[in-house]
């Protein structure tokens, strides 16, 4: 059962207070290249991404971003590290979020100044713990970064807030090692109800990165964790909400684009199920239908699994079974199965 947590606001995106886990992602682009980077977003937003941070270096980034902002079809948030002056750039430019950690900006003056112009816009602050650059403190405390050390220094920066009167936060707590990152949001779920931001961070390239992402997230949306979540991949930031999708389509959690099954091929196929199956699934990525498509490859499971989804294949020799809605629609050779399958698809899309 999802664990409560209150709910805020990232631009027309809600979180928390069981709003759907929403996806997100980061551009790896230069901000200060405003055409690029809108180019980045769009491209992420085509793939359903629901949010969007940008990196904010310097003040030539901090007033760059309220341009892509102005030209961006989802929310944009800024990632802001020590320079306080940065924050209120991006707050002037119309930014929808702040990912911005109050110990690290330096006198208590300037964080209340942040705080007070993201109160006047409504602008929620997420604060981002990372394993990999903990307070010396905490260090010496632990010895290296516990999941314990990861909580305690969230709420460190959580007290600061609060003591301002802010209560617009969403909180991460990340690490590259898996259960250590399962551990400290569970630790922290426990003792906060602010949303939580999930993620596995500097998980690796689309092949490792994917594979920690989805057994960490999965454990703890599983459990019930989680408000929004970015996969972090070195790579195409669109595979990042490729990935995320299909974590939570694997929970039941969202519905987003097709949901496909296929066969991992044995002796007893007689097709090539690996190259139809591949066909397939490239033309339908286009496809936003909560459908099930199933490409098989035999009559042992075949049949059963494509009558099973509302459109599916179950090859035999050379050819295959068409079905639709759990009925064969026709005998179909090899060399016409993907244009055959993705027709019927498109056919059932339509029809809603």
């Amino acid at each position: 059962m999802k664990k409560p947590t209150r709910q805020i606001q990232v631009g027309n995106v809600r979180i928390g207070g069981g709003a759907p886990c929403s996806v997100q992602s980061m551009c790896n682009t230069d901000t200060r290249d405003v055409a690029a980077t809108i180019a980045q977003i769009e491209a992420l937003t085509a793939e359903g991404c629901e949010l969007v941070r940008c990196a904010v270096p310097d003040m030539d980034a901090a007033e760059a971003l309220g341009k892509i902002k102005a030209a961006s079809p989802i929310p944009v948030i800024a990632d802001i590290h020590f320079d306080y002056k940065l924050a209120l750039t991006v707050l002037a430019g119309g930014i929808d979020g702040l990912r911005l950690n109050p110990g690290n900006i330096g006198e208590k003056w300037k964080v209340a100044e942040v705080v007070q112009a993201a109160k006047d816009r409504l602008v929620p602050i997420r604060i981002g713990v990372n394993a990999g650059s903990l307070e010396k403190e905490l260090l010496a405390k632990y010895g290296h970064p516990t999941a314990e050390a990861m909580v305690e220094s969230a709420l460190g920066h959580v007290r600061i807030l609060e003591e301002l009167g802010y209560d617009q936060i969403k909180i991460s707590l990340k690490a590259s090692d898996v259960m250590k990152t399962v551990a400290a949001y569970r630790l922290l779920a426990a003792t906060v109800d602010y949303p939580l931001h999930i993620g596995i961070t500097e998980a690796g390239t689309i092949f490792s990165g994917t594979i920690k992402s989805s057994v960490g997230l999965g454990i703890l949306l599983a459990d019930g964790i989680g408000d929004t979540l970015r996969v972090s991949l070195t790579g195409d930031p669109v595979d990042e909400v490729r990935v995320g999708f299909e974590i939570l389509k694997a929970l039941d959690l969202r519905r987003h684009g097709i949901n496909f099954v296929s066969c991992p091929t044995c002796g007893r196929c007689q097709i090539n199920l690996i190259g139809v199956a591949e066909e397939v699934e490239r033309r339908l990525r286009a496809i936003d239908a909560p459908l099930t498509v199933a490409v098989m490859g035999c009559v042992v499971n075949g049949p059963g699994e494509a009558r099973e989804a509302d459109v599916g294949i179950a090859g035999g020799k050379g050819e295959g079974l068409l079905f639709r809605n759990g009925e064969i629609v026709r005998k179909v050779p090899e060399n016409e199965m993907a244009d055959a399958l993705v027709a019927e698809v498109e056919k059932l899309a339509k029809q809603g």
